[in-house]
């Protein structure tokens, strides 16, 4: 069966508001996600890319256009301004990591990130929120939390992070399939067209 690495950020809206027709159309594929958590700063400064807080006036209107259309195309809840963003996902990629290296799919629990920062006006950068998000989707919130710190998560993190600027991730989310490479939840058409293919 086809894979799809997943490179994404916790804080992107544009993450959120693919995520869920990506999972819909891997499913329809048989195809694994690999998720890859990745700190987009590092991506960025690798790649030529800016923080949102460097862009230009012109790139901020227009990217406010864009959430606007998006959200009402994808027809999924979106606040424009959350009041945590941006917010650090290092906890939250933390626990996305050590709840993989337990064996869990992390699809539902990354989604459930994604859905507080756009959707709830939660912060994932307090660890009382990510403990009450984990439990949420029967993981062990506690256990993630101390695991989320240790070196050997960091370091992973760190790793997905050098792997996406070798593989030349330039943002989020972005998907890879075999020697295909998309960039934006605006392809999940393409990404549609090559798993089918990839199914002969």
């Amino acid at each position: 069966m086809p894979t799809v690495d997943y490179y994404f950020t916790l804080v992107s809206p544009w993450t959120y508001i693919g995520d869920a027709l990506f999972k819909q159309i891997a499913d329809k594929h048989g195809a694994t996600i690999r998720h890859i958590p990745v700190n987009m700063g590092r991506v960025f400064e690798a790649t030529g890319g800016l923080p949102l807080a460097k862009r230009s006036d012109a790139r901020k209107a227009l990217r406010m256009q864009e959430l606007k259309r998006w959200r009402e195309y994808r027809n999924v809840p979106l606040n424009l301004e959350p009041a945590f963003f941006p917010a650090s996902d290092k906890l939250a990629a933390g626990m996305v990591i050590a709840a993989q290296e337990t064996g869990h799919d992390v699809y539902e629990f990354c989604h459930a990130i994604l859905r507080a920062v756009w959707a709830e006006e939660r912060n994932i950068a307090d660890e009382e929120t990510m403990l009450e998000i984990a439990n949420a989707c029967g993981l062990d919130g506690k256990l993630l939390a101390t695991a989320a710190v240790s070196p050997s998560v960091e370091q992973k993190w760190q790793a997905n992070t050098e792997e996406a600027i070798e593989r030349n991730v330039m943002g989020a989310p972005f998907y890879i399939i075999g020697e295909e490479t998309l960039w934006g939840q605006d392809r999940l058409d393409f990404v549609d067209r090559i798993l089918a293919d990839a199914k002969g």
